[in-house]
């Protein structure tokens, strides 16, 4: 489910991408947190709107749940096995979730440009 996660951030240019494996971690909310930023609040609905239509369209996966489209300065989809938050760069360094999370294995993907 990452990768396929991952695929539809870099298909709108979200950038910092980072995937943190909570397997191990008993008291985590999803096995899987992927967390990238968008450069703007516009930016950032676009990344999850991507991420929700690339997921629906090839792989007929539906979100259970998203929340954060009102301000879109955070937003995440919840697909149960994974968590996808998408912040602005303020934001994300505001809650830290590579730092709180930091008991899980971290994965950092380049950006593609």
């Amino acid at each position: 489910m990452a990768d396929l996660i991952v695929a539809g951030i870099q298909e709108r240019k979200g950038r910092k991408i980072t995937c943190i494996d909570l397997s191990a971690i008993e008291s985590s909310p999803a096995p899987d947190f992927i967390v990238c930023e968008g450069t703007s609040a516009t930016h950032v609905a676009a990344i999850a709107d991507c991420v929700r239509d690339y997921l629906l369209e090839n792989y007929r996966i539906k979100p259970y749940n998203y929340d954060g489209y009102a301000a879109s300065q955070w937003i995440v989809l919840d697909y149960g096995s994974a968590l996808v938050h998408i912040f602005v760069p303020d934001e994300r360094r505001r809650y830290n979730l590579e730092e709180l999370w930091s008991d899980g294995k971290i994965t950092e993907i380049p950006d593609l440009d």
